[in-house]
C-alpha cells in the first residue's frame, strides 16, 4: 500500500476561493474585511510569515494593514496600539506575530486582542469557546487540519485519532476539534511512555511536536490518516515534518507532505477566520 496524497495547495486554492467570494459579497455591502498585523522586531523567519500572510489578503480581496515596530517598543505601546484597531471599524481580525521580544509579555498581547477580533484563536476566551464547542475563531493550524482530514472522505466518527503534542496552540486544540467531531481522542506527548503503543491502534493521527522521525512506519496502523504539522530541517537542509514520510507513507492510507500539507492550510484558515469576523460583525 502507498499512502494517497493529502494535498494541502489543492485544498487550500479551493477554500481560498471560497474566501474570496464571501469577501467580493462583503465589499460590496460596504464592509470589506480587513486584518491587521503587527510585526515587532526582525526575526527573519517572522517577517516572511507576515509578508505571507499580507499578500494572500490581498490576493483573495481582504485589506490588509502591516505595522513594524522596533524590538525596542515598549509593550505598553503594543498593548495600546491594539486597543486601537480593537475600536477601528475597519478592522476586523488582528495578529500580532510570534515571537515578540522577551520584554513583551505574549499571553498579556493575546488577551488585550477583542475576541471579537481574535482570528488566531489564542485568547483564553477562544479556547475555552474551542473547549465547549461554542462558536468562536478555531485556532488556523489545527482548523485547516480538521479540513485536510475531512477531505480524505474519511468519517472521523467513531474513529480513534492519536494527537502527538499538547501545545496550546496545535496539540490541545487539535484533540478538542476531533472530540467535537466525535473522535475518540488520545493525547500523546513528551512523557508517554510508548507512543506507538497508541499510534498502532489509531485511525487518525496528527504529529505536532516539531521534531523529526517522530512517527515512523512501525508506529502506524495500515490505512491510518497521517497529518503531519511539523516543519524541521534534514541533514541536506531540506524541509520536513515530524514524520518519517518515505517509510509512513508505505503503511499509511492518506498522508501530508512536507512542504504542501498543512502549512498553506493556515494562512488559508486566518483568511477564513478574518472574514468570518467581518460576517459576523
Amino acid at each position: 500500500m502507498t499512502a494517497q496524497l493529502i494535498d494541502g495547495v489543492a485544498l487550500s486554492r479551493q477554500i481560498r476561493a471560497e474566501v474570496a467570494q464571501r469577501a467580493a459579497a462583503l465589499t460590496a455591502r460596504g464592509r470589506k474585511p480587513g486584518l491587521a498585523v503587527i510585526l515587532v522586531g526582525d526575526d527573519p523567519a517572522s517577517a516572511v510569515y507576515v509578508r505571507n500572510k499580507v499578500k494572500a489578503c490581498e490576493e483573495h480581496g481582504l485589506h490588509s494593514v502591516l505595522e513594524k515596530y522596533d524590538a525596542s517598543l515598549p509593550e505598553a505601546e503594543l498593548l495600546a496600539r491594539i486597543a486601537a484597531l480593537n475600536n477601528d471599524p475597519g478592522i476586523h481580525g488582528i495578529l500580532v506575530q510570534m515571537p515578540l521580544p522577551k520584554h513583551i509579555n505574549p499571553q498579556k498581547v493575546i488577551e488585550a486582542i477583542s475576541t471579537h477580533k481574535d482570528v488566531d484563536g489564542y485568547s483564553v476566551l477562544s479556547a475555552g469557546e474551542t473547549m465547549t464547542g461554542l462558536p468562536g475563531f478555531r485556532p488556523c493550524t489545527p482548523y485547516g487540519c480538521m479540513k485536510l482530514i475531512e477531505s480524505t472522505g474519511v468519517p472521523i466518527k467513531g474513529k480513534h485519532a492519536v494527537v502527538i503534542g499538547r501545545s496550546n496552540t496545535v496539540g490541545k486544540p487539535m484533540a478538542l476539534l476531533l472530540l467535537q467531531a466525535n473522535a475518540t481522542v488520545t493525547v500523546c506527548h513528551s512523557a508517554t511512555a510508548d507512543i506507538g503503543r497508541f499510534t498502532r491502534e489509531a485511525d487518525i493521527v496528527v504529529v505536532a511536536v516539531g521534531r523529526r522521525n517522530v512517527l515512523t512506519a512501525d508506529m502506524v496502523k495500515p490505512g491510518a490518516v497521517v497529518v503531519d504539522v511539523g516543519m524541521n530541517r534534514n541533514d541536506e537542509g531540506k524541509l520536513c515534518g515530524d514524520v518519517d514520510f518515505a517509510g509512513v507513507k508505505e503503511v499509511a492510507g492518506w498522508i501530508t507532505p512536507v512542504p504542501g500539507g498543512v502549512g498553506p492550510m493556515t494562512i488559508t484558515m486566518l483568511l477564513v477566520n478574518t472574514v468570518e469576523a467581518a460576517e459576523r460583525m
